[in-house]
């Protein structure tokens, strides 16, 4: 049964289209890779799901609700957990005052978070502003696991972060796949490490869904043609 299915998405800035024809969907537990060149239409199809932006044709799906005329905050608490591109942390705010700002009760407790990642444990009583940028992404992370979604969604979240820092977030990412059973929806540009946690994949070029299907069939032509790698 899928948890989000988009069908034939369209999605404009002011007079300009971005989406064209989008669709993806994604089953309870499943981890699906979306993939495509920058400017593509990724990041806009990840504000069309949270709400950020309006879809003006097709439908968006979740948890066998329409979210067409649903605000942000209400998908949100639909169960949709998002992961932004560029971490934005509360910047003021402690570690434990980030983390607990829109915690809600599940799985994900404080305890659980500061056991996937440590760092966040040691640096509790220190404001986000003063974290490197690889332990404001675990932060941006575990701000999101801690309101206990149905769906955790991480848009580039290992973008421009050190090899050692990124190692250790794919690392996560898998413990959260193999012991909770998640659904996931990543961005990232990292074929190796999405091939490390993903079931499938869907490639969009030009606001279009162009390509999807079980991530061990991606084969080098389409990789070539739509990804340039």
């Amino acid at each position: 049964m899928s948890l989000l299915k988009l069908a034939h998405v369209s999605a404009f800035y002011g007079p300009s289209q971005a989406l064209f024809d989008v669709h993806l969907d994604i089953a309870e537990g499943e981890v699906l890779a979306l993939m495509g060149r920058n400017g593509m239409g990724k990041s806009t199809t990840v504000k069309v799901i949270c709400r950020l932006l309006r879809n003006r044709g097709g439908s968006v799906v979740f948890d066998g609700r329409d979210l067409g005329p649903v605000p942000a905050h209400k998908a949100a608490r639909a169960g949709i957990g998002l992961v932004p591109e560029g971490r934005r942390c509360f910047a003021p705010l402690t570690v434990h005052e980030n983390l607990i700002a829109a915690a809600r009760p599940g799985r994900w407790t404080l305890a659980r978070v500061v056991e996937l990642f440590p760092r966040l444990g040691e640096r509790q009583g220190q404001v986000a502003a003063s974290l490197s940028g690889g332990e404001q992404q675990m932060l941006a992370i575990g701000r999101a696991l801690m309101t206990n979604p149905k769906l955790l969604i991480l848009d580039e979240a290992t973008e421009g972060l050190a090899p050692v820092i990124r190692r250790e977030i794919w690392a996560a990412v898998r413990a959260v796949k193999g012991e909770t059973g998640l659904s996931i929806l990543v961005i990232d540009k990292s074929l190796k490490e999405l091939g490390t946690v993903a079931d499938r994949g869907v490639i969009i070029e030009k606001g279009v869904t162009v390509w999807s299907g079980a991530f061990d069939t991606l084969d080098r032509e389409t990789t070539d043609r739509f990804l340039g790698v």
